[in-house]
């Protein structure tokens, strides 16, 4: 089994940026698919970004491209999004996701992947 904990999340001021935190632990793999979703209030749950394990593949909804970065460090088994320019409609609450099936692939879909952190709320007023 993988736990993973979300951290970062708060208010910010449109224009602004936070950076949120997915620590992984228990039956980590650097070789997992991980990726970034969020749900808003009466929304389902949308893809935001993943990234494969080396780190060297990104892909990013057409939403938060160009103003959201995903990253990773295996050595610390956490992964990153940094969220810069941020507007009201980023309000939500972010989840993060990891992928453990094999051959690795890019999956945007939420039912691809295995697990799933707790969530942090992102609250970005006008």
């Amino acid at each position: 089994q993988v736990q993973l904990v979300e951290s970062g999340g708060g208010l910010v001021q449109a224009g602004g940026s936070l950076r949120l935190s997915c620590a992984a632990s228990g039956r980590t793999s650097s070789r997992y698919v991980m990726g970034w979703f969020r749900q808003a209030p009466g929304k389902e749950r949308e893809f935001v970004a993943v990234v494969t394990w080396s780190g060297s593949s990104t892909y990013y909804a057409d939403s938060v491209k160009g103003r959201f970065t995903i990253s990773r460090d295996n050595a610390k088994n956490t992964m990153y999004l940094q969220m810069n320019s941020l507007k009201p409609e980023d309000t939500a609450v972010y989840y993060c996701a990891a992928d453990s099936k094999y051959p690795a692939q890019i999956v945007t879909t939420p039912r691809g992947y295995d697990y799933w952190g707790q969530g942090t709320q992102v609250t970005v007023s006008s």
